[in-house]
């Protein structure tokens, strides 16, 4: 990398760039030195790498922005062409709705007024031009209410560029600024503080409770008044351009051009709640929060951090994570070095696990941040690993209370941890969990850890990271292989079905074709002892042929599909063959779920069979004390959802290819056309046409392209009659879902009379304290230690939050069947009032 490039990267670093010097004036002016000779040079390649430094590493902006200012003062021009790209670029992000860029480009634009190069007056037209859109979208006549979150984004990132540059507009432009504000309070008295408990980490079954609470919004804006009438000083924003005021007040300003907000789609005109229920998620969807604050600390361990400082740290945190995404070590770096003088270990840790369980989803992969809380504990192993376990331990603490997707995330998370730390921790601190019933949620989160470790390891290295805790090997999965029925044992005799199991194995190891075996199960088997004694057979021992290793699994399914397919070709039956596949896989959850999958990836099983098989008898029991059944589930959901996602993916891409072989075609057909009208000269006679080679070329070009505009038009056609069946398998999918949810809940919530909310739930459990024939260990038949809530209750509970769950997780392939789902399932009179709103919180979307 070029010299001026490492120099521009790494200022306000400690490195051998800047020697040893950390002074940020020293750094400014040694970057100044190189940058004014290298613009002379190459000004076009100077320009867009120092934009891209001060967008994707926008905690250094208020450096860049002091550079620029002394740029400004000896090469006006270039300045001038940078602040044009930022407002080009900053009316580009407002159109593609690129919520990142339009928060960091405002932040930057902030910033150059710091250091005169921006007229304060532009920038104000700016933020107004900003406001002006957000009111007019939540205005019920003019504008689009269910756009709402698009005009808190506005808002948000009028307020959040305030840390960096409202000391400077209090002081040059204070009516205007002033005016600003007023203008942000006046939204907020307009603007509906809807419910957002569906998104919050921890419930404590107030369902309408977040209405009284501060939104992120009016938060902020606490937070900004207050860092006004403190005289605009906070210590996390470096302010570098004071070190050359004197020379800076000499620069010239630049105006910015007026800019244009993107349109929201226009309101529906039937009022349909459903429309505007789906406009609404779109909304969330497009301008999500960026953060929910976990709060998981005591207040003291923050070192009285001031509230604004607090979110300019977390803006700092989240930016880093989003542009080195590609680069965990710098990610971590940076990360562990921001430019603030006070320290932030336990802020980062609870910024960092709140995005790890943040609703509704992450913005990455869990197995990113895993990474950087690796990376960081060894960049900052006196400081972090502790802190790290703090945060577990009081997540632990809550973990009754925790959202079920988030307690999910958190167990995958921290299994993942430990394995690249030896699976070392102090679980003696949680063996106290054994005293508990088997459905006490802190017992299943030690449960499924380990039970998730045992996947990263083996049995026996994670019984022995547990030795200061033996007892807790009572919460590892059995160390038993496969469950295979037709086992030999010696001295006995064969039975009649140890014999077919043979003889199946034997034609496998021949290699024999499934078409053969197809017939010899119908010949020989079926005719005398009937269905389910041939599907345990042939599931048996074709899974216990495939047992070795996923390979070995995969290979069967691939090779004797068709078997599984001829006996089972309906859901009912297919839900028995699912029985099967967890009879022989009951001592190993991961190759149940493993084996399912693939399965389904075949289309040997429906997503409508394993949605009936998840929600019988056999795993309902399971629900509030193991997470296999929710764990296969899902995959059925996601790999349905994955299908959909690829067909329109497939159709988007073949449309394009359509459009260029139509142009294709078209051109070829017009180059036929103006040779075919030509006159030329063959032996002497005129004759209508080119050379007679030319024309044969062109003629089998105009066919070539047709035919090839003809088989995409025919692909198109078959990708879009997949994609309409897919989707109409969905309806029926999502209905079959949520009425297996209510089927089940039905049966086992208290009495809508006595229970209204999830916190009248929890009461019961409270208030009971006899222990009923629920609350006696079915293991052991000992009575456990009592829990704060009972087995039936926490039923209801963990049920609850799973539908909540998926709910939230498949909101926008739910959207476009609501209606026929509102009328079908959720208004019935027998619907328990827990059961919406379970519903209504996942979709933010009241159900009557």
């Amino acid at each position: 990398m070029s010299n001026w490039k490492t120099l521009l990267l790494r200022i306000g670093e400690k490195g051998p760039e800047y020697g040893t010097s950390s002074d940020y004036k020293d750094h400014i002016e040694t970057c100044f030195g190189v940058i004014r000779r290298e613009i002379e040079r190459s000004g076009d390649q100077v320009l867009p790498f120092l934009l891209q430094c001060a967008e994707q590493l926008p905690h250094k902006i208020p450096l860049y922005g002091t550079l620029i200012g002394l740029l400004n003062l000896e090469n006006e021009d270039f300045v001038q062409k940078l602040v044009e790209s930022v407002h080009a670029n900053f009316q580009v992000a407002l159109d593609s709705g690129n919520c990142n860029s339009i928060r960091i480009l405002l932040r930057f634009m902030t910033s150059l007024l710091c250091s005169k190069v921006i007229q304060p007056a532009s920038l104000i037209v700016v933020f107004e031009t900003l406001l002006s859109s957000a009111a007019t979208t939540v205005d019920e006549e003019k504008g689009n209410p269910s756009w709402q979150p698009q005009a808190d984004f506005y808002v948000i990132c009028i307020l959040s560029s305030l840390p960096w540059g409202g000391s400077e507009l209090a002081e040059q432009v204070p009516d205007e600024i002033e005016r600003v504000l007023v203008g942000i309070q006046a939204y907020l008295s307009i603007r509906k503080n809807s419910s957002t408990s569906g998104l919050n980490f921890f419930h404590n079954g107030e369902f309408e409770s977040s209405l009284a609470e501060k939104d992120f919004v009016e938060d902020l804006l606490d937070r900004i008044q207050s860092l006004a009438s403190n005289g605009w000083k906070l210590e996390s924003v470096p302010r570098p351009h004071l070190s050359f005021e004197a020379q800076l007040v000499a620069g010239k300003f630049h105006e910015l051009r007026p800019i244009k907000c993107m349109e929201q789609p226009s309101p529906p005109s039937d009022h349909s709640r459903a429309y505007s229920g789906k406009q609404k998620h779109d909304a969330l969807t497009r301008y999500p929060q960026r953060i929910r604050r976990l709060n998981i600390f005591p207040a003291n361990k923050m070192e009285d951090v001031q509230p604004i400082d607090r979110f300019v740290v977390e803006e700092y945190l989240l930016d880093v994570l989003f542009y080195l995404n590609g680069c965990r070590k710098e990610c971590a770096s940076y990360m562990a070095n921001l430019p603030v003088t006070f320290r932030y270990e336990y802020l980062m840790a609870e910024t960092l696990f709140s995005q790890i369980l943040l609703l509704p989803q992450p913005p990455f992969k869990t197995l990113y941040y895993t990474l950087v809380i690796m990376d960081l504990c060894k960049a900052l192993p006196g400081a972090f690993p502790a802190v790290v376990a703090g945060a577990v331990r009081a997540l632990f603490e809550k973990i009754s209370d925790l959202d079920m997707e988030s307690r999910t995330r958190l167990i995958l998370w921290f299994s993942h941890h430990l394995s690249n730390f030896q699976f070392i921790w102090p679980w003696e601190e949680w063996a106290f969990v054994l005293d508990l019933p088997k459905w006490a949620p802190k017992r299943v989160f030690v449960q499924e850890i380990l039970q998730r470790e045992v996947r990263l390891s083996y049995w026996d290295k994670i019984k022995q990271s547990i030795e200061n805790a033996t007892a807790l090997e009572e919460l590892l999965p059995p160390k038993a292989g496969p469950n295979f029925m037709y086992s030999l044992e010696e001295g006995k005799e064969k039975t009649e079905e140890q014999q077919l199991s043979a003889e199946l194995s034997r034609k496998v190891k021949e290699k024999q074709t499934a078409r053969d075996m197809i017939v010899w199960i119908e010949e020989t088997i079926y005719p005398v002892h009937g269905f389910e004694v041939t599907l345990t057979i042939v599931v048996q021992t074709l899974l216990d042929i495939g047992s070795k290793s996923f390979t070995h699994l995969v290979t069967v399914l691939e090779r004797y599909g068709q078997v599984f397919s001829k006996l089972c070709p309906d859901n009912d039956k297919q839900v028995m063959l699912l029985s099967q596949v967890s009879t022989y896989w009951k001592n190993n959850v991961q190759m149940t779920a493993v084996a399912i999958d693939r399965m389904m990836g075949y289309r040997l099983v429906s997503n409508q069979a394993i949605v009936r098989w998840v929600f019988s008898p056999e795993n309902v029991d399971q629900f509030h004390v193991s997470d296999q059944p929710w764990e296969i589930l899902g995959n059925a959901l996601n790999k349905t959802y994955n299908r959909i996602s690829d067909l329109r993916k497939d159709i988007s891409n073949i449309t394009k290819n359509v459009l260029v072989a139509e142009k294709a075609s078209a051109n070829a057909r017009v180059e036929l056309e103006a040779a075919e009208s030509k006159l030329s000269l063959v032996e002497g006679e005129p004759v209508l046409g080119e050379n007679p080679a030319k024309m044969k070329r062109l003629k089998s070009t105009v066919e070539k392209t047709g035919e090839a505009e003809l088989s995409l038009r025919e692909s198109l056609e078959a990708k879009e009659a997949l994609l309409n069946r897919a989707l109409s398998e969905t309806e029926v999918l999502l209905l079959l879902l949520f009425q297996s949810f209510l089927g089940v809940l039905k049966e086992r919530l208290p009495d809508p009379t006595k229970v209204r909310s999830v916190q009248d739930l929890k009461s019961i459990g409270a208030e009971d304290d006899k222990p009923s024939a629920m609350d006696v260990d079915s293991e052991n038949g000992n009575p456990k230690k009592s829990c704060e809530v009972g087995e039936r209750e926490q039923w209801c509970l963990s049920t609850l939050g799973y539908l909540t769950a998926f709910t939230r997780q498949y909101a926008s392939e739910i959207w476009p069947h609501m209606e026929k789902l509102e009328s079908e399932v959720f208004s019935g009179e027998d619907v328990h009032p827990l059961f919406l709103q379970a519903i209504s919180s996942a979709l933010q979307f009241p159900l009557h």
